[in-house]
């Protein structure tokens, strides 16, 4: 059974929008919605606010006792946050192909972190700010998308995060130099406790 945070914590370069409450809701609807699968149970996806009711893009990232389970997101805002949020934990949880579908034994061990996209606008790469930007490079068929905690935790420069989201999308790492779109994207990250930095 998922045991809410006293204070689901914020890193420090995230916007914050949404209310601990938020958050804390926001954190126990993604549990239940991996609990549920296994109980065969319906859960409600009925946002219960209207600022929860918001169509916006988000990714979960699911940890067992620290180490990564899955990670799946809707990068364009096509339901209600609230709904995203569900089915995103759902799919981190099961259908993330890097990894096997969770377990039932493994919940107890579960983590869930949580970040909230704004929408994407497009961006130069001087005005690329680490730890602020998430980015998303676009060629004809190819589009990668990288986190903004990532070239923070992988201690990455401007150049590095634009080759590493190239390669993300298959392209070559120089791509951004040469015709890909780059758009830009801020996002509210929180998590269960344990999940802070990650």
């Amino acid at each position: 059974m998922y045991r809410q945070p006293e204070s689901p914590s914020t890193p420090p370069h995230t916007v914050a929008e949404y209310s601990p409450a938020e958050r804390a809701l926001l954190l126990r609807v993604a549990h239940d919605a991996i609990a549920s699968t296994f109980e065969r149970r319906e859960i409600s996806l009925e946002p219960p606010s209207e600022h929860l009711a918001q169509p916006r893009g988000a990714f979960t990232t699911i940890y067992h006792r620290g180490l990564l389970r899955g990670c799946v997101g809707y990068v364009l805002p096509v339901c209600s946050v609230y709904r995203t949020v569900a089915e995103t934990a759902r799919a981190a949880a099961f259908d993330d192909s890097r990894f096997a579908p969770l377990r039932s034994e493994e919940l107890p061990g579960l983590q869930v972190s949580l970040s909230i996209l704004s929408a994407l606008k497009p961006i130069q790469p001087e005005q690329i700010e680490i730890g602020r930007h998430g980015l998303v490079i676009t060629l004809s068929a190819h589009r990668g998308l990288l986190l903004p905690q990532v070239p923070v935790e992988r201690n990455w420069d401007r150049e590095t995060f634009l080759a590493q989201t190239c390669r993300k999308a298959g392209l070559p790492e120089n791509a951004w130099r040469s015709g890909a779109t780059i758009e830009a994207f801020t996002a509210e990250i929180f998590g269960d406790p344990g999940t802070e930095g990650k």
